[in-house]
């Protein structure tokens, strides 16, 4: 169970809790209406109804409901083996999990619950049942690599979720790009629909507005592909595949967009670099990066600068993640 706590102010002094404890911790109304069933909320360790009006110096704590899974899943048939924690998670506390996606592998389970996904690897990992509810942030398509948020409760995903599409949560992404873009740095502002019935997105004029901001890091005329960071300000289905197709310059290996790639087997060169957010019951800004992987590097003819480049474009971050403790495992919940 997870406890939070907040001491009233004396500008909060009088306000019944109904409308207190909503401010003060973000909570949904989902969330509030069950902790006033579940007796959730106390004031100096006494449950109090949500009527009640708070005095200065007092101490009002919820108690959010836990998720976990009591029992530990056992080996599956055909199961892949436990990823280790180290490899897989970049970041634990009590709130959020960030995780080193691998490429191939989907962020959800399948329509038919057919084939593995970022949840069963993850709940592996930690030794869980993988039925252990699994609340992912964001999202990465099945060919990507990189950072991905997980909320290990409710009131976490509803903080995150919220916070998402603004600048209290920063998404950065590296590609490989084959074909150099003709202009260093732009901004995309082109909206995306769906093709038809399929999972294909296209652009056109009926589409969500759609906005990509690209730099690019690196051209190399001798292999045709470029090193490119870039920046959502939308998060579409797709979008920084379409818009980098529409410039001419699809992901490479992209075999939906563009042209597979023998050595990108199952994947394409997208990777979820930086990810910035909030953690979300302390405020604190959490930031976290994941370097070019070897394999998108060696598309290059001298991946070594490819790789140097990439570092050098997010050495501002650094100084964010110097006071990051290592990953938290803690076997207890997700």
């Amino acid at each position: 169970m997870r406890t939070l706590t907040h001491t009233v102010t004396a500008a909060e002094q009088g306000q019944p809790l109904r409308t207190l404890v909503p401010k003060v911790f973000g909570l949904s109304t989902h969330a509030f209406r069950r902790l006033k069933v579940q007796e959730g909320i106390r004031v100096n360790g006494t449950p109090r109804h949500v009527s009640y009006r708070v005095s200065a110096g007092e101490q009002v704590a919820i108690h959010l409901p836990s998720e976990t899974a009591d029992n530990h899943s056992s080996d599956v048939p055909g199961s892949p083996p436990a990823r280790s924690p180290a490899s897989l998670i970049a970041y634990m506390d009590e709130d959020l999990i960030i995780v080193r996606k691998p490429a191939p592998l989907a962020t959800l389970p399948g329509r038919h619950g057919q084939g593995d996904s970022l949840r069963e690897y993850l709940a592996d990992a930690l030794g869980l049942s993988r039925d252990t509810p699994y609340h992912p942030v964001n999202r990465l398509d099945k060919g990507t690599s990189g950072l991905l948020c997980i909320a290990r409760h409710e009131h976490a995903q509803y903080v995150l979720t919220r916070d998402l599409h603004s600048d209290r949560f920063v998404r950065e992404y590296l590609a490989v790009t084959d074909g150099i873009p003709d202009r260093p740095h732009a901004v995309i502002s082109l909206p995306i629909g769906r093709e038809g019935t399929g999972v294909r997105r296209i652009i056109r004029p009926d589409g969500k507005p759609a906005v990509t901001t690209y730099t690019v890091l690196y051209a190399e005329p001798s292999s045709g592909h470029a090193l490119v960071r870039l920046a959502l300000q939308t998060g579409r289905t797709h979008q920084i595949r379409v818009h980098l197709a529409s410039l001419g310059c699809p992901v490479a290996g992209d075999y939906l967009y563009g042209t597979e790639h023998p050595a990108l087997s199952g994947r394409f060169a997208l990777h979820s670099a930086c990810l910035q957010c909030r953690q979300p019951c302390s405020g604190t800004l959490l930031t976290f990066l994941d370097p070019l992987p070897a394999q998108l590097a060696s598309l290059f003819h001298h991946p070594e600068e490819a790789v140097s480049r990439s570092s050098q474009a997010f050495s501002a971050f650094e100084k964010f993640t110097a006071g990051l403790l290592p990953a938290q495992i803690d076997h207890s919940q997700m």
